[in-house]
């Protein structure tokens, strides 16, 4: 499941450079735990007396504000996922026909202590799904047969919590009846796939907050029997954020596993006018009771959970808390550049922020 990364973007010796002060980030990068390696960040908060924002060192300005950004990439292949490969990477498992006539999708899913380079220089030890954050995107149809085999690699206990409706000892929660596994051991989730709409799933062993906020997420889609309307593109953008220091507040927000990933300079999402996207939006944000998404200069279709195909609002923000999620549906009618980011200003700031570059 995992692909090649692209090559890195080199840095830019140009921005201007001011060391990060929040949440003790500094004291973070100097040795915390479960760091390997100095924070090599450069953020710009406000440009400098000579700074240059026009051109292509203007993809974060607002008013006279230049928003934050580090520089340089993290080595995608060392991860052994790229976020811009995430964005469209919709997992249907090993599919097969069962003698009922259903259809049935097969997934192994390993638990695994990894070192991710979260930013350029600066490791967090994770707890992941298949070696990557967020987990695979499962994607199914409704009524079909789901089956599940989870190999516990790690060296603590942990289980798939899986958002939908199926039986308890498949909910991933109580104990090994119901899919707890200790480490080495192995368990097989197996239900329908119901109901449709856009759903997650995440470990449930305690303490909860800890597992959740060390990786252990990802999307479940479930498509409806009667298909929604061809789009020309789908992204899966699941929220989230690091706690570097372990210190139970978040010091850098993401979508897809890797801050500022989709800013204009790096990786932004390349969209032509008139052609329809669709988002599956999903929030697992830890430690912060509420995350958000905001559209610059346009208005989405909202639809909460997925679970209708009549959307229930019109506008260019929506706030989620943890757990939950909806689905997006926006077309540009104008080219240009346009910032998608998290109305928290604090998040954005810290990574929770990109770029749609729009073409004619």
């Amino acid at each position: 499941m995992d692909r090649p990364s692209q090559d890195s973007a080199p840095p830019r010796s140009s921005e201007p450079r001011q060391a990060i002060s929040r949440r003790s980030l500094l004291k973070a990068g100097m040795g915390g735990a479960g760091l390997v390696g100095a924070a090599a960040i450069g953020v710009s908060l406000n440009p400098s007396p000579g700074a240059d924002v026009q051109g292509p060192q203007s993809e974060h300005v607002h008013g006279r504000h230049v928003m934050p950004a580090v520089v340089g990439e993290v080595d995608h292949a060392r991860n052994g996922f790229n976020p811009t490969e995430l964005l469209t990477d919709f997992d249907a498992g090993k599919i097969s026909v069962l003698p009922n006539g259903q259809t049935l999708h097969e997934y192994t899913f390993a638990a695994l202590d990894k070192a991710i380079e979260v930013v350029p220089g600066l490791e967090f030890a994770a707890w992941t799904y298949n070696g990557r954050i967020p987990g695979p995107t499962i994607r199914v149809r409704e009524g079909d047969r789901v089956r599940i085999k989870f190999v516990n690699g790690s060296d603590h206990e942990h289980s798939i919590h899986f958002h939908g409706i199926h039986p308890g000892n498949m909910d991933g929660v109580f104990d090994a009846a119901s899919g707890v596994v200790g480490p080495g051991g192995s368990y097989t989730y197996e239900f329908d796939a119901e109901p449709f709409g856009l759903h997650l799933y995440h470990c449930h062993t305690p303490p909860l907050s800890k597992h959740i906020a060390k990786g252990l997420y990802g999307a479940f889609i479930i498509d409806p029997k009667e298909a929604r309307a061809k789009a020309d593109h789908e992204f899966i953008m699941v929220m989230s954020g690091y706690d570097v220091d372990f210190d139970g507040k978040n010091d850098f927000y993401v979508v897809n596993g890797i801050p500022f990933h989709y800013d204009y300079g790096k990786n932004p999402i390349k969209l032509r006018v008139g052609e329809l996207v669709r988002i599956f939006l999903v929030n697992i944000l830890e430690f912060d009771p509420i995350n958000s998404f905001h559209l610059h200069a346009n208005f989405f279709h909202y639809y909460p959970t997925g679970t209708s195909l009549q959307p229930n609002e019109f506008t260019d923000t929506i706030a989620l808390m943890q757990g939950q999620r909806g689905i997006l549906e926006f077309r540009y009618k104008h080219p240009g550049r346009y910032m998608f980011h998290a109305h928290k200003t604090e998040f954005a700031e810290l990574g929770w922020t990109g770029v749609f570059e729009v073409e004619a």
